[in-house]
């Protein structure tokens, strides 16, 4: 016996439509406060901290976020940040780049109308970052242990609305640093900050060397730290 076909019993056949597949994230945590560094410190901020990094550099201050976090969509993600009154964004971790939906929720923050910042260890590709978002990209010096994570081909992707960031253990760090400014000629890249470490490093000490060089660089103290200490989500 023939069967007959959909067209001629009437049935109406639903069409197959191609979806782009639910890209996740894993999250550490998002929250609300004051940006602690770079030159937007002071502002009223979103944090979006993501789970995971491949470095272990000796002075990290968010090893919670190494593992854990919750696995969240896009979706939700961009609706927790509207929830706080604020336009400014950064996502950090852990190392963000990591995790590779990253790259469409840089867009999509900025395409929403946030300015974003972006906190990458500089030890992955920066290549494909918006370049609406700016890359603050933290050059691991030999005090880190992490010395030779370091992508020096990230430098050719930054901009001057980019930023760069050694953390500085120790004088041979900045000696380090020193170099790597000439080398490079970072100045004329972006502004660059020198950064000590928590607790190791006494802030005004690295201030005096910096003006004794008289080296044209911003001096980043960490004010949430001043603020709240070593608090998660802070």
């Amino acid at each position: 016996m023939a069967t007959e076909s959909a067209a001629q019993s009437g049935t109406l056949l639903t069409p197959v439509v191609d979806q782009a597949p639910v890209q996740n994230l894993r999250v550490t945590e998002i929250f609300f406060s004051l940006q602690g560094e770079t030159s937007r410190v002071g502002l009223p901020t979103v944090f979006i901290r993501l789970t995971g990094c491949p470095l272990r550099c000796g002075y990290c201050d968010t090893a919670y976020a190494f593992h854990g976090g919750n696995s969240l969509s896009l979706a939700t993600i961009m609706q927790k940040v509207a929830t706080y009154q604020t336009r400014y964004v950064t996502v950090t971790g852990g190392e963000p780049l990591a995790q590779r939906p990253v790259f469409m929720l840089l867009r999509q923050l900025v395409d929403a109308g946030y300015s974003v910042s972006l906190e990458t260890s500089g030890a992955l590709d920066v290549s494909g970052v918006d370049a609406r978002v700016s890359k603050i990209v933290d050059l691991k010096t030999p005090g880190s242990g992490e010395l030779a994570r370091n992508l020096w081909s990230n430098l050719t992707y930054i901009t001057p609305h980019d930023e760069i960031k050694f953390v500085l253990c120790d004088e041979a760090d900045y000696d380090w640093a020193c170099q790597q400014l000439h080398t490079h000629q970072l100045v004329a890249r972006c502004p660059v900050l020198f950064s000590p470490v928590y607790g190791k490093l006494a802030p005004d000490t690295l201030a005096s060397w910096i003006l004794r060089d008289a080296l044209p660089v911003r001096l980043q103290v960490q004010l949430h730290k001043i603020l709240w200490g070593e608090t998660p989500g802070r």
